[in-house]
């Protein structure tokens, strides 16, 4: 089985360190927001609720990007009509990439009590991301190769890590004066 992977025209590739950036701040408000529940059960329920939510519905919404998208100016195309993905493409990719969120939560939450046990449920989120590693002409993860979606930079966003970076090269700076 081959699967179609060449899009109309070249898209602005994302870093790995972006995206990574991008999933981290999604995957942290939802855990944070579904953490208040008490029962294992329905905190899932949430969990998976919140995360198709925030990476589905907000994506459609909002041209493409979820909160940890827009704060690292990437976008999600269905690069085949070159536009936003619809919400069964958008659905099928983060059913994928929330189950593997989900399974990350659990190892996080065991922590190093059970460290065997951590690293197998880390282990398909690593594995998906590891795909995009392997395919330095594109980046695309194995939930993205599945939905036929592609993640994108685009000029529409907050430029979270540029801030920091600013940030840190002023304060970095500042010190090295203050120090002479």
């Amino acid at each position: 089985m081959t699967l179609d992977r060449t899009p109309i025209r070249y898209y602005p590739k994302v870093s790995i360190e972006r995206r990574i950036y991008a999933f981290l701040i999604d995957f942290v408000v939802v855990w944070l927001l579904s953490s208040f529940i008490g029962d294992w059960l329905i905190r899932t329920i949430i969990f998976l609720l919140l995360w198709w939510v925030a990476r589905v519905i907000a994506a459609q919404k909002n041209h493409g990007q979820s909160l940890g998208h827009w704060s690292m100016d990437i976008k999600v195309i269905d690069p085949r009509f070159d536009r936003t993905p619809g919400m069964v493409e958008l659905s099928k990719r983060e059913v994928i990439l929330g189950l593997a969120a989900l399974l990350a939560m659990w190892g996080l939450e065991i922590g190093l009590a059970n460290g065997l046990s951590m690293i197998l449920l880390l282990s398909p989120l690593i594995a998906d991301g590891g795909v995009a590693l392997a395919d330095p002409e594109f980046y695309q993860a194995f939930h993205d190769r599945i939905a036929g979606t592609m993640a994108i930079t685009t000029k529409r966003g907050y430029s979270l890590d540029l801030r920091l970076r600013k940030l840190w090269l002023d304060t970095k700076r500042r010190l090295q004066d203050r120090q002479k």
